[in-house]
């Protein structure tokens, strides 16, 4: 099974901002925990501060992936041209956040990628990526 995570804005600072919100470990530390524990995946990891780069990344792999993992950030809430980059695609999306969106500021309760993805994990850390992976060797 191919997979991708893709992060936005901000998520290359994992570790480093916010820790109070976001926890203390960086995502690099964090995949290769991922890649340790589903050996039979292949995972592979994206991360820009830059929406064109993002929505790139989703057309170069959406038709071949059996699913995508995105956290957006902050375009979460503000990009319609992301959301329409995931609907293009075949590859099914899952939507993450580490912190509950809907426990923050009013301008993080909407998402415009959620109608677009299969489903959405938010709140539970770092651990949702993992769900998100599980959620697809559920799927096979």
């Amino acid at each position: 099974m191919k997979l991708i995570i893709i992060n936005g804005p901000n998520l290359n600072l994992l570790g480093i901002r916010e820790k109070e919100i976001y926890g203390e470990t960086s995502f690099e530390e964090y995949l290769s925990i991922l890649k340790s524990k589903f050996k039979d995946v292949e995972l592979e990891f994206f991360q820009s501060n830059h929406e064109g780069e993002l929505i790139e990344k989703i057309q170069e792999v959406g038709f071949s992936y059996e699913g995508i993992i995105i956290n957006a950030g902050g375009f979460t809430h503000t990009s319609v041209a992301l959301r329409d980059a995931i609907a293009s695609v075949s590859s099914p999306a899952i939507e993450v956040h580490i912190s509950n969106i809907l426990n923050r500021e009013d301008f993080r309760k909407k998402s415009f990628l959620s109608d677009v993805c299969k489903g959405i994990i938010s709140g539970l850390g770092l651990k949702g990526y993992e769900f998100a992976i599980d959620y697809f060797l559920s799927q096979k």
